[in-house]
């Protein structure tokens, strides 16, 4: 497996550049440079044939200020309303099944309901398939959502590009996907890392960016709209925007997705005391596929990799649907089928920042054990608005009595990788 490093505008050091074998650990080992960009964008190619191998240096020229940034301008063309009366918009695509043989495609009508049918096919323009899908609106505060579709592609072909058509009365749309190989040991395929996007113009340089990688899906770490920094109307305004916003690379490539703090929406002072509520309305995942009893955290086998989705802000302590779930979810991966295992959340469980610092322990305490057990090769974690790469190392024999009180080294460990600022207004973690 290969590690990509995409943190434009960032210098390293040789430690940093440098990809973690697993026969190397120390203890930590961490970038921050204040006042320059870190682009958080990683690309993860599966090429089992591979080294882990880097070069150090500056990645690119590009430097971001150490200021948050402001939101895009609603009237801005990255907001742009497709044409047509009804036309679907905010088009998304995430896996459907657990293997890669299905797509969930997922699509705003906003004034009427319209179809919820997706007609597709290998050939362009000419779709042999109809998939009907099913579609929801809902309110928040006074806003009124538009109506939200979710469609099933079932049983495709493996490795095949797709071409699909959805449509309202006469507006019509048409896009493209691409279905992953067979899940196989020998299997090659490029993942980007994104997290705390957001919708600056730091968002957009982000997000142009991971489309000129090569990298085929997006594994998403959480803080999607970043709309909670709104008020009452302008939530649900500014969750329409990011859909728009996201839509040139969500509408044609899967972005697997995870739920961070800013999806919360927890708003009493508007009424609004449904966690979660505006992000589970418009963003689906396959999470009965594994079993799973919450959209909030699932699993998914793609390639080579089996990736698994925590919620860190779902219960999770010992006997709770997330832990009873993880417990049976590590028994059913296979290395002779998916030898590269990967989990991402949203707050990391290692972090030297002072930003959210320690906020992951309790995750820590309640699932590095079966981490180091089951022997993840990564975690990617998002929350902090800063870089940072760790060696192999746990905490897990520590206790209240005895043993070691500080992480060390351990080769059964993770590689931890903190991911957390895709551009979004709050700016870099200051230290």
């Amino acid at each position: 497996m290969e590690i990509v490093d995409k943190c434009e505008g960032q210098q390293s050091n040789a430690h940093s550049s440098r990809l973690i074998s697993p026969s190397t650990f120390v203890v930590e080992e961490r970038v921050r440079i204040w006042g320059m960009e870190i682009r958080h964008l990683l690309v993860i190619s599966v090429l089992l044939s591979s080294v882990l191998h880097g070069d150090g240096g500056i990645t690119s020229s590009y430097i971001r200020s150490e200021w948050p940034a402001v939101d895009i301008p609603l009237d801005h063309q990255v907001f742009k309303v497709p044409k047509g009366y009804n036309a679907p918009q905010q088009v998304h695509i995430t896996q459907g099944d657990y293997d890669g043989k299905g797509v969930i495609i997922s699509w705003v009508t906003p004034d009427e309901p319209g179809s919820s049918k997706v007609h597709y096919g290998p050939v362009q323009g000419k779709y042999d398939f109809v998939a009907q899908g099913t579609y929801s609106n809902y309110t928040f505060y006074k806003y009124k959502s538009g109506y939200t579709h979710h469609c099933l592609l079932s049983g495709l072909e493996y490795d095949t590009k797709y071409y699909y058509k959805i449509e309202s009365g006469e507006s019509s749309r048409e896009f493209w996907f691409v279905t992953p190989p067979h899940v196989h040991p020998d299997a090659s395929y490029k993942f980007g890392i994104i997290g705390d996007l957001g919708q600056t113009f730091n968002s957009l340089s982000t997000l142009e960016h991971y489309m000129r990688s090569g990298a085929q899906a997006v594994l998403f770490l959480g803080d999607l709209s970043y709309a909670d920094r709104y008020q009452y109307n302008d939530v649900g305004v500014r969750w329409d925007t990011w859909g728009r916003f996201v839509e040139r690379s969500t509408a044609y490539q899967p972005w697997l997705w995870s739920a961070g703090n800013h999806e919360i929406d927890y708003m009493p002072y508007m009424g609004e005391v449904t966690p979660f509520k505006n992000y589970l309305e418009r963003y689906t995942t396959p999470y009965l596929a594994s079993k799973s009893s919450d959209p909030l955290w699932y699993a998914v086998r793609r390639a080579s990799a089996h990736i698994i989705v925590l919620s860190s802000y779902s219960p999770f302590v010992k006997y709770t649907p997330q832990w009873r779930w993880l417990d049976e979810e590590f028994k059913r991966v296979d290395r002779e089928k998916t030898p590269w295992l990967i989990v991402l959340m949203h707050a990391p469980i290692y972090n030297s920042n002072e930003a959210h610092f320690k906020e992951g322990e309790s995750m820590r305490a309640a699932f590095e054990e079966w981490f180091v057990e089951y022997r993840v090769d990564v975690i990617f974690a998002g929350h902090v608005h800063a870089y940072e790469r760790s060696y192999r190392v746990s905490n897990v024999r520590y206790n209240v009595s005895s043993g070691d009180r500080f992480p060390v080294p351990d080769t059964s460990a993770p590689v931890y990788i903190t991911v957390g600022d895709g551009g979004n207004q709050e700016g870099l973690a200051g230290r």
